[in-house]
This record gives structure tokens, sequence and C-alpha cells, in this order.
């Protein structure tokens, strides 16, 4: 059952929802709809489109054969828009048109008909109504898509097909237009603004509207933008993906002689040193707040665009994380609240989790979330387990909403309560680099502050850490606990506990030689998974410590660089398998 205050605090955020809803609806009704030409007749510019396409899945959509999210759809002669999607990320992908750009890749007569008969048949099908197909994120996505890929629909094309595209075209976009404040709040409300400014850019007789929609785009970047360039929902991934629409618009707004906006120039340059800061050695990015698997392409792709080039910040206090990197080495930690519950859909009860990669390799990562089929494993990859922290009593340290009414009107389960007071310091002794945050997410629940320092030496080849359990009130911690410290470790590391029972050998795939050791604390080996392979979830090994913070208050803990003929070796657990599950 929801608290009373949480109860009213999710009533506030729906009541603010409704009241902005209604008011962009009966302001100015005239003003903004009726006098404003709305008329096309023809594109005047095409978006650039940069995100990655594949020219040979042309002859799989030319069979028949649709192929996203992981999943096949043979449609045997039927279009595939007649079909039930067999997924929502199967469904979001068809209905919104990214698959164009592969299309466009192969670019030849074939290719061409077959986007715009693929096309007719969508317009034929849904183009006055389907319910997923004119949900404003997918909706979005194919604007953009039917934008950015103009060139190959309409070349070639003869003017019946012409009209009906620009017709179908106006339409949507109308329709974004006027149902932009229902968008939810985040990244999908944000592109849906990038969309409408870019329609206003590229359409002919759309540019009335353009004052207009650049004013609420700079708003809406001020608000999600934070001041250190992270996102206000804390997933890294929503980095890549705006600045993948903002690019773009950069250049069309500059080809159409509109001088950008600064402040969406700043929200720019603040955002692309924020892409390095979430990155380790091998380019990927850490996991945290809902990120998957990282698509090297694409951020190479939106990389080349940062003309300053210059290393990552350290320090994100806005967006709630902290960067150690020495001697190779990179420790990232999450020391944020949760964020605002209206953008919380995706964010990850992970406080106090970290990261830590040497060289090219990762070495202790958090779970993350697949990059597809996320829905059946989004509610364990959300749980403190699944992040390299401290878990009390089986408990998350945020709590998720589950009433299902709440859930319906907020389109998933948003966090609605955790850590609230979450104080971080850096040091740097004797050129070593030290972090140390605390944060009350148990305090409530459980009478205990957990508290991590974190320490990387100057060389990179040592990498301490202390977990320290204090009492929110009075001397003493409550009886309930009990504790566990996971650190869970990238699959292709090879984990064998030391004979002493308070170490761990870390052979990585290139066989250099890392020890964990607990110090006078007994630790485990015991499986985990790896949710964010490239190739889907994978088996993979934690290390975990066990304890009742009354009679452990303090863990500490230390992973060092070695010399691999150094350690005695207990061969409980020889080889990690590295088959997807």
């Amino acid at each position: 059952m929801l608290r009373v205050a949480e109860r009213s605090r999710l009533s506030l955020v729906l009541l603010q929802r409704s009241l902005r809803q209604l008011a962009s609806r009966v302001a100015h009704p005239l003003v903004r709809w009726r006098f404003v030409p709305t008329k096309t007749d023809r594109l005047v510019i095409a978006p650039q489109d940069l995100r990655t396409a594949d020219a040979t899945r042309a002859s799989e959509f030319y069979a028949g054969r649709f192929v996203f999210a992981g999943k096949i759809v043979i449609c045997d002669g039927r279009s595939p828009f007649e079909l039930t999607p067999i997924s929502d990320e199967w469904g979001r992908a068809l209905l919104g048109f990214g698959w164009l750009r592969h299309l466009r890749a192969a670019d030849s007569g074939i290719t061409r008909a077959n986007a715009r008969a693929l096309i007719d048949e969508w317009i034929r099908l849904h183009g006055r109504w389907n319910t997923m197909a004119w949900r404003i994120d997918v909706l979005s996505r194919r604007i953009m898509s039917w934008l950015s890929q103009a060139p190959l629909v309409l070349t070639d094309a003869d003017m019946n097909f012409y009209r009906r595209f620009l017709r179908s075209l106006t339409r949507q976009v109308r329709f974004l237009r006027r149902r932009i404040d229902d968008a939810p709040d985040g990244i999908v409300r944000l592109q849906a603004l990038i969309v409408l400014t870019e329609a206003a850019l590229c359409m002919a007789g759309q540019t009335g509207h353009l004052r207009t929609t650049l004013r609420r785009l700079v708003d809406e970047l001020d608000r999600q933008i934070l001041p250190d360039g992270g996102h206000i929902s804390r997933n890294p991934h929503a980095l890549a993906e705006l600045l993948l629409d903002l690019l773009p618009l950069r250049q069309v707004l500059s080809t159409r002689n509109v001088a950008p906006p600064q402040a969406m120039l700043n929200a720019i340059d603040r955002m692309m040193p924020m892409l390095r800061f979430f990155r380790h050695g091998d380019g990927n990015f850490a996991h945290f707040n809902g990120i998957g698997p990282t698509a090297p392409d694409i951020v190479a792709t939106v990389l080349a665009y940062d003309d300053a080039r210059g290393a990552p910040v350290a320090n994100a206090p806005h967006s709630g994380y902290q960067r150690i990197d020495s001697g190779g080495s990179v420790v990232l930690m999450d020391t944020g609240k949760p964020p605002p519950v209206s953008v919380s859909r995706e964010a990850h009860a992970g406080c106090l989790s970290f990261e830590f990669s040497a060289g090219l390799q990762r070495i202790v990562v958090n779970c993350g979330l697949p990059g597809t089929n996320q829905e059946a494993w989004r509610e364990v990859a959300r749980a403190t387990a699944a992040h390299s922290t401290v878990v009390f009593n089986d408990t998350s340290s945020c709590r998720l909403l589950e009433s299902g009414s709440f859930r319906r009107l907020f389109a998933g389960s948003p966090i609605i309560a955790g850590p609230t007071d979450v104080p971080v310091t850096r040091e740097a002794p004797d050129g070593a680099l030290v972090v140390r945050a605390s944060h009350d997410g148990y305090a409530g629940r459980f009478g205990v502050i957990h508290q991590r320092t974190l320490m990387l030496t100057a060389d990179g080849s040592r990498l301490e850490g202390e977990d320290v359990f204090l009492p929110s009130e009075g001397d003493h911690i409550p009886r309930e606990d009990e504790f566990t410290v996971r650190f869970h470790l990238h699959p292709a590391i090879r984990a064998n506990r030391l004979t002493d029972g308070h170490g761990v050998m870390l052979v990585l795939p290139d066989r250099d030689v890392w020890t964990f050791s607990a110090h006078e604390d007994q630790i485990e080996l015991e499986e985990s998974v790896y949710l964010a392979g490239r190739d889907g979830p994978r088996r993979t090994t934690q290390i975990v410590i066990y304890g009742r913070a009354r009679k452990m208050p303090r863990v500490r803990w230390t992973f060092t660089h070695r010399n691999p003929t150094a350690a005695t070796v207990h061969n409980e657990r020889d080889e990690q398998p590295e088959l997807p599950l």
C-alpha cells in the first residue's frame, strides 16, 4: 500500500501535468491554430540522419522479413502493418520507420519503390488512426524518419504519391503539435519538440510555427539538461539519443539561415563532455539508471562533432555522479538522489554503486539493462541487488510504484521513495583520488546510513574501498541489520577464490591479473547475470560479502594489480562461462 506522503506526492505530479495540458489547450487557440498557414506543398530540406545504416537489410525487407528488437516476423505476402506487433519494442521499431535508413543506404530503384510501397500501405491502414502508431514517441520517430529519408522516398516518385506523402506528413505534424503537452516528461517530450522544430524548417508553409516551437524547445532544454551536462533522468543513454537529434537540427537551422538559439548550443556543449564522462577505457558506457549495451558506432559518430575534444569532467554534482581516472584505471560512482517522479520510470535503485575498469577491460560492473526484451528484465535490473553496492535486508534502497492505477497513469513504475540526502566529498591525498559519499535510503526503514569511500592510487594499480554502516538515530543499529556487499564482475573476467577464503584472483582476457581482498571478512563467489551484453544476457560471477551491521559496522576491501605467479589459487571455479542465457 502507498503511504500517505507518497500518495500525496504522486497526486501532486498528476495534477501539475493535468493543469499544464489544460492550459496548453485553452491558451489562445485562435492564435495558435487558425491563422497560421498549414498547407504544405513541398519539402525544402531534409535533415541528416546520424544513426548507422546497414544496406544489407534492404533485401530482407523486400523479401518480407522484418527483424526488430531481436524478433523476426515473416509477412508471407501480407503487409507488415496488417500484423499485430509481437512485442511493444518490435511495434515501435516498425511503426517508427527508422528502418528507412537501411533502404536509403542500399540506394537503388528497387529500394526506393519498396519504401514508397510500404509508406503507402501504412497510410492506407494506419494513416487515420492506430493506437500504437499514433502514440507520441512512435509518431515523433516516424515524422523524423520521413523527413530525413525524404530523398529516398520522393526521388522518382509520381505526383500522386508526392501529394499523399505530404498530406499524411502534414496531418501527423499537426496532430503532434496539438498533443505535445500529452507527451511523457523527459526524452520523449524533448524529442517531440525537436521533431516539430525540424518540421517547421523543412516543410513549406510551416515556418509560422517556428518561433513558438523554438521557444518551447529552449525552455525544455534548460529544464532537462542540467548545468553539468547530464540529463534530468540521470540516464547516460539519453545524452547520446538527444545529441543524435540535436546535431542535425543545429545544421538545419544554419542551412535555413536561422541562428540556432544560444541556449541550444550551450546545451550541446555541456552534453558532449558528459558523454565522455560515462565511458570506460574500452569506449562502453557505465551501466547506471536504465542504460543497456553501448553502440560504439553511434557514440563515435556523436563525438566526432565535439570540437573541444577535452578530457571528461571528474565531478558531476548536478547529475549525481563521480569519476576517478588515474593510471589507465577508471572508477565511476553513482552519488545521486533519484530523479523527479515524472522522469524516473527507468531509474534504478543503485545509489553508491560503482563500476571499475583497467585499461580496455571492465572488471566491476552493474548488471545494466538488455538491448531487447527489456520488460522481462526491467524489474530485476532496477533492484539494488543488480548493482555493485550494499543491499540491506534484501531490500532496494528505492521504492518503486506498485499501485496498478497509478502505474497506468504514469505509464510505468516511477520511483516514489529513496535517498534524500547524498553528501559527497572529494580529496587528493598524496596523489591518490578519494571519493566519500553516503545515503539515507535505508534510514527510514532500517535505521542505517550507508557510507562508502573509494580511493584509487596515483598509478591506478590499487582501488581501496570501505563500507561503513552508521545508525541514523540513536547510538545503535536496529536488529534488522543483515547486509550484502555485491561486486558484479564483467563476463570476460575469470574469478577464482584464494585459499584463505578472504580473496579472489581475477584473470582478465589479456592474462593480466588483479586480486580482490576482503581483509578479515569472508567472501563468497556466486552466480550473477550481465544483462547489458550486446548478444543478450550472459552468465557471470559476483563477489559477495555477507554480514550483520551490529557486528560488522565496517567492511574494508581492495582490488590490487598483481603478478599472475604471486597468488595461490583454490580451484573452486576454474572457468567462468560466457554463454548467453
